[in-house]
């Protein structure tokens, strides 16, 4: 859901404004393929980045972390 005057955060973003060696990996691999999913496997698993990384470099770009009330 947008909200109006915001964007979305887009998938894999933050992965590759960083330059992560497993996206780099995966856009070397066709979607799909078995090896991709292999590779793929780490970023569900094993990422090799933390979240306090993740989140402190959605603040540095402006990103708004919201959920509706309850």
């Amino acid at each position: 859901m947008s909200i109006e005057g915001y964007v979305d955060y887009q998938r894999r973003e933050y992965c590759k404004d960083v330059a992560c060696p497993v996206q780099l990996q995966l856009d070397a691999l066709e979607s799909g393929t078995a090896e991709y999913q292999e590779v793929r496997g780490t970023c569900l698993t094993a990422c090799v980045h933390t979240t306090f990384e993740f989140h402190h470099w959605l603040i540095d770009r402006g990103y708004l972390v919201i959920r509706p009330e309850d």
